[in-house]
């Protein structure tokens, strides 16, 4: 994966947060970027602790925000990026918590982000920190496939626009709670292609830049869901193939397709770890392997990076 650039240490106004030393995280060791306290209210602290959880502060990349003592509070949420994120209750932890994702083509900048909570005594209380993205250039690739998936005949354009509207009526749908259980999962074994983000040619031919993590793997090897969730799409696509959609909740999405088998069902509940289907090479690919990629919000985000969260 090529190292993001404009990379540079900010001026704190409290502590910054190193990221983690995992060999899957390298690329982003030096992209030291925080989240800067600026109170909304008179007092000299704020009285709710907001707590962040991140890999980085990058186009693609996925940031966890929770409270602490759910209890406390009557409705809480977040406001970022000019949209609203709802926090949920988390399972078997004491934290109400929501996600938001950081776009691939977010722009470099600030960004305001402020937290409001409604405290069980009705008082309602806000909290105002600035978010800096940093920049990031992705790499190119190029691809060659049957011309079919690159410049489809006229007998599937209608087939082609139904399945987009689907697919973007699913990743806009926000069920309120949450379903996941602990830290997601890599759904199968195998090597990562690190190419998320990808500027892609296929033939030669610009398209659409690469939103998820290909990883290589034999064909027939069984895919599992990288974590519980209910399954609101399991059928054929015609460039993704044979796909699997989970919804975790808050807006989470993980996308696997390209399977030669699908083993779920729509409207099935599945558990972390539950076989979902086995690797394949299903529509528009160069040979077995499984693509997995992750919504959040509708943000178009590393799948990597949601691992990073501590749940």
């Amino acid at each position: 994966m090529r190292e993001p650039k404009g990379r540079r240490i900010k001026k704190l106004t409290e502590a910054w947060i190193p990221f983690s030393l995992n060999a899957v995280f390298l690329p982003f060791l030096l992209g030291f970027v925080v989240l800067s306290f600026a109170s909304a209210s008179l007092q000299d602290e704020p009285e709710t602790a907001v707590h962040f959880d991140f890999r980085s502060l990058h186009p693609g990349e996925v940031l966890k925000v929770s409270l602490k003592d759910p209890q406390r509070y009557q409705t809480a949420f977040v406001r970022v990026f000019e949209r609203k994120f709802s926090f949920a209750a988390a399972v078997d932890t004491d934290e109400l918590i929501t996600l938001v994702g950081i776009d691939l083509d977010q722009k470099e900048g600030e960004y305001p982000l402020q937290v409001t909570v409604q405290h069980a005594d009705g008082r309602t209380e806000v909290i105002r920190r600035r978010l800096f993205v940093e920049a990031r250039e992705f790499p190119e690739d190029r691809l060659w496939v049957d011309e079919r998936y690159v410049t489809p005949p006229s007998s599937v354009l209608d087939r082609i626009q139904r399945e987009s509207v689907i697919l973007s009526s699913l990743f806009s749908l926000l069920s309120p709670v949450w379903m996941a259980e602990g830290p997601f999962i890599v759904p199968v074994e195998g090597k990562a292609a690190n190419n998320f983000g990808e500027r892609r040619f296929f033939n030669n031919k610009p398209r659409s830049p690469h939103t998820g993590e290909d990883i290589s793997a034999p064909a027939g090897t069984a895919v599992k869901a990288s974590n519980s969730g209910r399954v609101v799409l399991a059928s054929e696509l015609y460039y993704s193939g044979n796909t699997v959609i989970i919804d975790h909740g808050l807006g989470v999405y993980t996308f696997t397709c390209h399977f030669s088998r699908i083993l779920a069902k729509r409207g099935q509940t599945v558990k972390k770890g539950d076989v979902i289907g086995e690797v394949g090479a299903t529509g528009r690919v160069t040979g077995p392997h499984l693509h997995w990629s992750v919504r959040v919000n509708g943000g178009r985000v590393d799948p990597y990076s949601l691992l990073y969260l501590k749940f």
